[in-house]
């Protein structure tokens, strides 16, 4: 499926980074090794490795990783860059910052696992930076699943990750203009948290 949607010249979610990582750039560690989970056409890695991240980064997608490296070329940035599912990543590789953006294809039979594993791979002192839609975005139809259950909450995120100091947690709506996949108003949340040290 995201073969399909990313086979095309231009960029689903456009080649800039989400609003969220840009909003919240002072929050990203300077020089961090960086994870980011289903990177897709590569904007939010190849952005965070312009800010001295040194990126890692894995798909589902060969056709959103070949778009990502072209990205990386044009832009100047090295990412180290994996083909893999989810279910395949090693999530024993610690990491500075996990960086997890509308990856809510995952459902709440595959969110356990996934949380699981993002929590393995934030090293001591790692932080964690997800940015998602909330249940209201179905409603809204401007990008995401419309799927209410694979959406967050804020209880959700609290509990699943509750060993985390939280440094942001907030549901509000914003009018993105993300390519053509996250257009227009949208239901958002946002978690920033550390691991203890």
């Amino acid at each position: 499926m995201w073969d399909e949607r990313f086979g095309t010249k231009e960029y689903l979610f456009g080649t800039e980074p989400a609003s969220f990582l840009r909003d919240n750039v002072g929050l990203v560690p300077p020089g961090a090794r960086t994870l980011c989970i289903a990177e897709g056409e590569g904007r939010n890695a190849v952005f965070l490795a312009g800010l001295g991240c040194q990126v890692t980064a894995f798909d589902a997608s060969a056709v959103g990783l070949d778009k990502a490296r072209k990205l990386a070329g044009a832009r100047g940035v090295q990412l180290a860059l994996h083909h893999a599912t989810i279910e395949e990543w090693d999530w024993s590789q610690p990491f500075d910052l996990v960086v997890g953006v509308f990856i809510q294809f995952v459902g709440p039979e595959g969110r356990t696992a996934l949380f699981d594993g993002i929590r393995r791979a934030l090293g001591p002192g790692g932080r964690l930076m997800l940015h998602g839609y909330t249940p209201e975005q179905v409603a809204l139809g401007t990008g995401g699943p419309g799927r209410r259950e694979n959406m967050y909450t804020q209880d959700m995120l609290r509990d699943s990750f509750a060993d985390l100091q939280v440094l942001r947690l907030a549901s509000y709506e914003k009018v993105l203009r993300e390519g053509t996949g996250h257009s227009g108003r949208s239901a958002l949340i946002d978690f920033i948290a550390d691991a203890p040290a």
